[in-house]
């Protein structure tokens, strides 16, 4: 399903500082919003790739909605931070930042929804500003490592290693410096064969640096010792009201026995699965973004009407 007509505003981009951090916005504003919805990047955390994701969500909330992505810390087009590599706590810590740098005068009622690894970072934001979330979505959740999945333990082993990591990053930086024309056919006829312009051109002009791919791998490392800790499962019960995942039917990210084990223990918890034959990366798809854009505003027009508000 493709989007019929223009959305009325266009997504922005914009730079801010948070905590000396240059950081990478993607926004939608409204002129009177009923909610403001904070996104949270999987990984990478480039912002460009949600466009069509944002105007999709935009236009089917009425433009009654300001929206917000927020992109991790040097998963950017330029190394604003010179080489330095961040972990995902301090992503976390980024992102908790943001929030009440960016939103302390926010009035509306605030929506987390995170992506893959983002879901989690969401999660630990509900954490520690329990009293500024409404509601919280996590998208083809990544919460838990899963020990079935090869390409997880292949990922896992780059990751470790700074010498095929700092190899992996300098060949990708490499495919980047090539003419413009160059880099986007090779992306366009192998990773993103039906991917939209949008995130070819992501691709191309955010991934395809040395800085990015450096900060990529450095994060998926030390997501994958902090998720070997076992799941919260009492924070979780103590928030099922507030908490909604959507889950895919083959994600080795977020695995059905994921699902299945959150459904077992706190069946109260709002559950669904994606059966439309989208993947993980839903954001590098037109039809992808929209389908999950409908989702979600089924569960906030669910939540709001709940709460007797209108939107």
């Amino acid at each position: 399903m493709g989007r019929e007509s223009l959305p009325s505003k266009a997504a922005t981009f914009r730079l801010c500082d948070v905590s000396g951090c240059a950081t990478e916005l993607l926004e939608v504003r409204s002129e009177d919003p009923a909610l403001h919805v904070l996104f949270i990047p999987g990984n990478p955390g480039i912002v460009t790739y949600y466009k069509d994701f944002v105007e999709s969500l935009y236009d089917l909330l009425g433009g009654n909605a300001s929206i917000t992505v927020v992109g991790h810390i040097s998963h950017s087009k330029k190394d604003w931070e010179n080489g330095r590599s961040f972990s995902l706590q301090e992503q976390i810590d980024h992102k908790v930042e943001f929030m009440r740098q960016e939103m302390q005068n926010t009035r509306a009622p605030l929506l987390l929804v995170g992506h893959s690894i983002g879901s989690y970072i969401s999660m630990e934001i509900l954490r520690k500003c329990p009293e500024k979330v409404t509601y919280c979505i996590g998208l083809y959740p990544f919460l838990a490592l899963n020990p079935g999945s090869m390409k997880q333990s292949i990922i896992k082993n780059i990751s470790a290693s700074s010498i095929i990591c700092a190899a992996l990053s300098f060949i990708v930086a490499l495919l980047g410096s090539l003419p413009s024309r160059f880099s986007r056919f090779i992306v366009a006829n192998s990773l993103g064969k039906s991917w939209s312009p949008l995130a070819i051109e992501a691709t191309c002009t955010h991934l395809l640096q040395y800085h990015t791919m450096r900060n990529m791998l450095f994060m998926a490392m030390t997501e994958f010792k902090q998720l070997s800790e076992v799941s919260d499962w009492a924070f979780l019960r103590g928030n099922r009201e507030k908490i909604a995942f959507l889950f895919g039917v083959d994600d080795h990210w977020g695995p059905l026995q994921m699902f299945e084990e959150i459904s077992k223990k706190i069946p109260e918890i709002t559950l669904a699965i994606e059966r439309e034959g989208h993947s993980h990366s839903f954001c590098c798809t037109e039809a992808g973004s929209v389908w999950v854009a409908e989702h979600i505003t089924s569960l906030i027009k669910a939540r709001i009407l709940n709460s007797n508000q209108k939107i």
